[in-house]
């Protein structure tokens, strides 16, 4: 019960990041820019913070890594200009998983029928969403900003899904990609709220540094299998906040395309090998 409640937990907080931009968004006196470096830095202290109250080891990060968490910050948090929350929350989450996909053929890592399977059916699932035409389309200039968000998390994903201490690594990409944020913040500054403002920090201290805090909690427990499987409720819980927080009212092609993209990741990771619950599943949002 006890692994149940905090995973429940850490899938709500991933899914109020989503709440969190598109509620601070919708006030055209707070920007993306000033969100994105306001829930970084807050990210940062809160996660370098952790690390310095457990008293062990530093901040650990990379390159790759502090750059493409600054990608998939700032992506997702312009994309929420024009996106309702749980539209993001598909076309990121159903990107990410593509994403991985392909870092897997990259990798020349075995790929079972499964997968294969499950990734076409969820890559039509995220076509037939973001195909134009139709009053139901999200928007193209929203939707490339969140498939640039799901490419970055894609490849931080991969890139630190082996680390032997996810937490530092976390925190110290955090950390590096702070000032990133800052620097597009310089260059096209827009306005902040003091609602604003508090919205971004609680989104980045709680719902991304803590939460992500307690994902690496309860991840060993999970399984790679299992915490993929679990992430498959993001979404759903994304659109629902949006329906009671912001009025959001889902239409038939959101329905059937998140029907294709959670069925297709489910089905990808029906016949998952016994060995790749040894490796560490990274978690998105």
């Amino acid at each position: 019960m006890r692994l149940f409640l905090l995973t429940s937990l850490t899938m709500v907080a991933f899914a109020a990041n989503s709440l969190l931009n598109r509620m601070v968004l919708v006030d055209p006196a707070m920007g993306p820019a000033s969100f994105a470096a306001i829930r970084m830095g807050s990210g940062a202290l809160a996660l370098a913070a952790l690390i310095l109250f457990r008293r062990r080891g530093g901040l650990g990060g990379s390159v790759t890594g502090a750059l493409s968490l600054a990608t998939y910050v700032l992506g997702f948090s312009f994309a929420y200009v024009w996106l309702d929350a749980g539209v993001g929350a598909l076309i990121l989450f159903g990107g990410v998983q593509i994403t991985m996909f392909a870092g897997a053929l990259v990798l020349k890592e075995p790929v079972p029928r499964a997968r294969w399977i499950g990734a076409f059916v969820a890559f039509a699932g995220l076509a037939y969403l973001l195909w134009p035409g139709g009053a139901d389309a999200p928007g193209l200039g929203g939707s490339l900003l969140m498939a640039v968000a799901a490419l970055g998390w894609g490849i931080y994903s991969l890139a630190g899904r082996r680390g032997p201490d996810p937490l530092a690594a976390t925190a110290g990409n955090f950390v590096f990609a702070a000032p990133l944020a800052a620097l597009v913040w310089v260059a096209l500054p827009d306005g902040v709220t003091g609602q604003g403002a508090l919205l971004a920090v609680l989104s980045g201290a709680v719902t991304s540094g803590l939460g992500y805090a307690l994902w690496y909690t309860v991840l060993p427990a999970l399984g790679s299998g299992r915490a993929a499987v679990t992430q498959l409720v993001v979404p759903v819980i994304a659109m629902v906040m949006g329906m009671v927080f912001l009025a959001e009212a889902p239409n038939l092609r959101f329905a059937l395309a998140a029907a294709l993209v959670l069925g297709g990741i489910a089905l990808s990771l029906r016949q998952a090998a016994p060995s790749r619950e040894k490796e560490p599943q990274a978690g998105s949002h």
